[in-house]
Parts: C-alpha cells; sequence; structure tokens
C-alpha cells in the first residue's frame, strides 16, 4: 500500500480486519503450499505486513520451524506483533535486510511486496542473499488492472476527480521481467505461472474504502491534498463507485476475478 495510507494510524487495522483474511489468506495458502514446508523449516516473509504469509506458514510449521517476518512499517508491524507475538517480526528495508550474521532460510517469500520495492534489483539480491543453497523461493505480484475489470473500473471512477492514476499494486504485472529479474540475481529453476481465483467478500463497503484511499493515496493530486480535502474526495469516490460495483454482487457481499504472477524458483 502507499506510504500515506501506511500513514494513517487506523489503515493498518482496517488491512488486518477487513482485507487479511478474504483477499490475502487464500494467496497466502497458495504461496506455501506452493514452497511444500518440512518440519523444521526456516521461513522468511518478506513486506509481510500485518503478517498473513507468515502466520499461514507458522500454522502449517507448528513449534517444528522458525518464521521470521520482515516489512518497513512499524505500524503494520505492530499489528502483526498483537495478532502473533511467537513470530519473529523485524523492522527493515527489502534492499537490506536486517539479518544475523550468516543467517539464511529454507524458504523465502514475498506476496504482492516486489512492486513496490524502489530497488528490485537490490531486493532480488538480498532475497537470494537470504536463502540457503537448495532453498524454495516464492514471489507473487498483482497483473495488470487491465487485465482486472473490478480494480480497473474503481480506478477509472477514482481517475475523474484525480486525473491518471499510475497504481503501484499492478505495476509489476508482465511475468517476463520478474523472471529476468530472479534470474540475474543467481536464481535456478525459475518458473512464472499465472493464476487467477475468484475473491468472495461479505462485505464490500471496507474493500471499497480501503482500495479507494490506497488510489488517492497513489495520486500526484491526492499526495498534495490537505486531509479534509482528501477525506472529501475518499467519500465522492465511495460514493460515485457504488454502480461499478454492482455487476460484482454475490448475494449479499461481492465476488470478482483476481489474477497474480506466482513466481518460484530454488537457491
Amino acid at each position: 500500500m502507499p506510504n500515506h495510507a501506511m500513514s494513517q494510524a487506523s489503515f493498518p487495522e482496517m488491512y488486518e480486519r477487513w482485507l487479511a483474511g478474504p483477499l490475502f489468506r487464500p494467496w497466502a495458502e497458495m504461496i506455501i503450499e506452493e514452497v511444500a514446508l518440512s518440519p523444521g523449516d526456516r521461513v522468511l516473509d518478506i513486506a509481510c505486513g500485518t503478517g498473513i504469509v507468515a502466520r499461514v506458514a507458522r500454522e502449517r510449521l507448528g513449534d517444528a520451524g522458525y518464521v521470521v517476518g520482515i516489512d518497513v512499517s512499524s505500524d503494520m508491524l505492530a499489528v502483526a506483533r498483537a495478532v502473533a507475538p511467537s513470530i519473529d517480526w523485524r523492522e527493515g528495508n527489502a534492499s537490506a535486510l536486517p539479518l544475523h550474521d550468516g543467517e539464511q532460510f529454507d524458504v523465502v517469500v514475498c506476496q504482492q511486496g516486489l512492486q513496490f520495492f524502489p530497488d528490485k534489483p537490490a531486493a532480488a539480491a538480498q532475497m537470494r542473499r537470504a536463502l540457503a543453497k537448495g532453498g524454495r523461493l516464492a514471489v507473487a505480484t498483482w497483473r495488470s488492472d487491465d487485465e482486472i475489470p473490478f480494480f480497473r473500473e474503481l480506478r477509472r471512477v477514482a481517475e475523474r476527480h484525480l486525473g491518471a492514476i499510475a497504481d503501484q499494486r499492478h505495476s509489476f504485472g508482465d511475468a517476463a521481467p520478474a523472471e529476468a529479474l530472479l534470474r540475474d540475481a543467481g536464481f535456478h529453476e525459475v518458473r512464472l505461472t499465472t493464476v487467477s481465483r475468484t475473491m468472495r467478500f461479505q462485505d464490500g463497503a471496507p474493500l471499497l474504502r480501503l482500495n479507494t484511499m490506497a488510489l488517492v493515496g497513489m495520486s500526484a493530486v491526492g499526495r498534495e491534498m490537505g486531509d479534509q480535502e482528501r477525506k472529501r474526495v475518499v467519500e465522492a469516490i465511495v460514493s460515485e463507485s457504488a454502480p461499478a460495483l454492482r455487476p460484482y454482487a454475490d448475494g449479499s457481499g461481492l465476488a470478482f476475478e483476481l489474477s497474480t504472477n506466482l513466481a518460484t524458483a530454488e537457491g
């Protein structure tokens, strides 16, 4: 998520309450299944946010493993620590991971973080540094929102108020650069697949509001607004987005298709 959104005191709690389960947990489970955990594995979750991937790994391993989550946001990590205090949460940058001397992991994962890293080659090099020889890597990045009608339509509503928005969440949607990035970092057996799933939300309102906050925070116009103007624009976009949600109504909630790149590799 953009820095502006992260800096709002309530945002990490909202993220955990409304997004971690319905939006991010299904993909976290997919990633953890893909890396095929074994008892005793050491797992590193980079750009962990409030920690859903790390928590799924912990559920699978129990006490027969060790899980570390790293994120640049102290506010997101505060929520992660409150939810799962037994995991080793560390604040740090993906381009300079806060690892102990010689520390390496059997599994390194990064769910929907790589697209936000300013220096992707440095981050990939750090992933390689963290992964033990023969270890497994899994990295997921959303496909372009041009391929995801639900989010594409919501962006277009927001752009009526904000002008063109470069949505960072979908900025690494082409699989080829991701594959090249990992190969250049020294990973072996690099494989790229595209995975699509139907996401379901019992209540679409929190998703719409959080998505709008993210879009405003990623727009050049939105970043220049004062708090009151930003709140007014968020409310206007949320209100105008209601018609865009109707085609995705599913009973009392929402259902829409979402696609991600999934890159796997070995150390």
